[in-house]
C-alpha cells in the first residue's frame, strides 16, 4: 500500500508540473500577440533657454516599440496634447504648432516632435520653473499600435540674458584639509558651451592642466547666480568637482565669484576664485 501511495504522490506532481510549464509556454506565446505602443522616448527633460521675447523651438523623441513592431509597415500619425497637470501655460509658455507627427518605416519609426517655447513678456528669474507635462492622446493609421499612455514631464528653464566668455585675471583661494591656505594667481580664459552654461580653461590647483580630460570645470550662470554641478575633475577622474555655496555675478563689473569643492581621499579641498575680466 505504501508503495502504491507513492506512485499516485508522483503521478499527480509530474501532471502538475506539466501543467506549469504548458501554463508559462502558452503565456510566451501570447507575447507576440501584444500591441505595439507610440510614445515619447523620455519620461523627463528639461528645455534652457534666454528669457529675451523670442520664440524657442525645442524638440522631444518620439518612437514605436513593441514584440511585433518589426512587421509594421504603414505610417503612424501621433497626436499629442498638454496634459492638465502642466503648470506651463499653452500661449503664454509654450505653443504646440502642430500636435501630430507621423512615424515611417522609412526612418524606423522615429521621430522629433517640435514644441516652441514663448518668452515674451517673461521676466527671468522665476520664482518657479514652468512644467510642461505631455501625453499621447492618438496613435492611428496602423494595426495593433497604441498610444504607450507614458507622459513627459519637461521643466521649462527661463534664464537671463548672460555673456561671460572672455579672458580673465584669477585670483584663488585653495583651502586644505587641514585649514592652512594657499594662493594661486594666473589668466584663465572662459568659453560659452550653451545657453548660461560656461568652462573655464584652468581648475583647482592644476594650473596648465593634467595633461588628460577636458581641462577647466564646467559653470552655470543664471540670472548672476553661479552653480558648480556635480562633474568628475577634468571629466576623466573618480575626484568629484561640485559647488558648496552658490557663487555670483557683478552686473556692473563684470567679476565672477565661484566657491568649489574637490574630493581627495586625503580629505576635500576647497576653492574659493574670483575672475576679473581683463578688457
Amino acid at each position: 500500500m505504501k508503495t502504491l501511495k507513492y506512485i499516485l504522490i508522483l503521478v499527480l506532481s509530474l501532471g502538475a508540473f506539466n501543467s506549469c510549464l504548458v501554463d508559462d509556454t502558452t503565456r510566451y506565446d501570447l507575447n507576440d500577440d501584444g500591441p505595439n505602443l507610440a510614445g515619447f522616448t523620455d519620461a523627463r527633460t528639461s528645455f534652457s533657454f534666454v528669457s529675451d521675447g523670442n520664440e524657442y523651438e525645442f524638440t522631444v523623441k518620439m518612437k514605436l516599440i513593441g514584440p511585433t513592431s518589426m512587421d509594421v509597415t504603414d505610417d503612424i500619425v501621433v497626436t499629442i496634447a498638454a496634459d492638465a497637470s502642466s503648470t506651463a501655460i499653452q500661449g503664454t509658455h509654450f505653443r504646440l504648432d502642430n500636435p501630430s507627427i507621423t512615424l515611417k518605416k522609412s526612418d524606423n519609426y522615429l521621430g522629433l516632435m517640435p514644441v516652441t517655447i514663448l518668452t515674451d513678456g517673461i521676466i527671468a528669474p522665476l520664482d518657479e520653473a514652468p512644467m510642461l507635462v505631455l501625453k499621447v492622446v492618438s496613435a492611428t493609421g496602423a494595426e495593433n499600435v497604441l498610444n504607450n499612455g507614458k507622459k513627459l514631464e519637461i521643466t521649462l528653464n527661463y534664464g537671463c540674458f548672460s555673456d561671460l566668455a572672455g579672458t580673465y585675471n584669477a585670483h584663488l583661494i585653495r583651502t586644505n584639509p587641514d585649514g592652512t591656505q594657499t594662493v594661486h594667481d594666473y589668466v584663465d580664459e572662459i568659453t560659452q558651451t550653451g545657453v548660461g552654461e560656461y568652462r573655464t580653461t584652468e581648475v583647482a590647483h592644476y594650473i596648465g592642466g593634467l595633461g588628460v580630460g577636458t581641462n577647466g570645470y564646467t559653470f552655470l550662470d543664471v540670472c548672476n547666480v553661479i552653480t558648480v554641478p556635480n562633474q568628475n575633475l577634468v571629466d576623466y577622474y573618480s575626484n568629484e568637482v561640485f559647488g558648496h555655496l552658490p557663487g555670483s555675478v557683478d552686473p556692473a563689473t563684470g567679476v565672477i565669484h565661484t566657491y568649489y569643492t574637490v574630493t581627495f581621499a586625503a580629505g576635500n579641498r576647497t576653492y574659493d576664485c574670483t575672475y576679473t575680466p581683463i578688457p
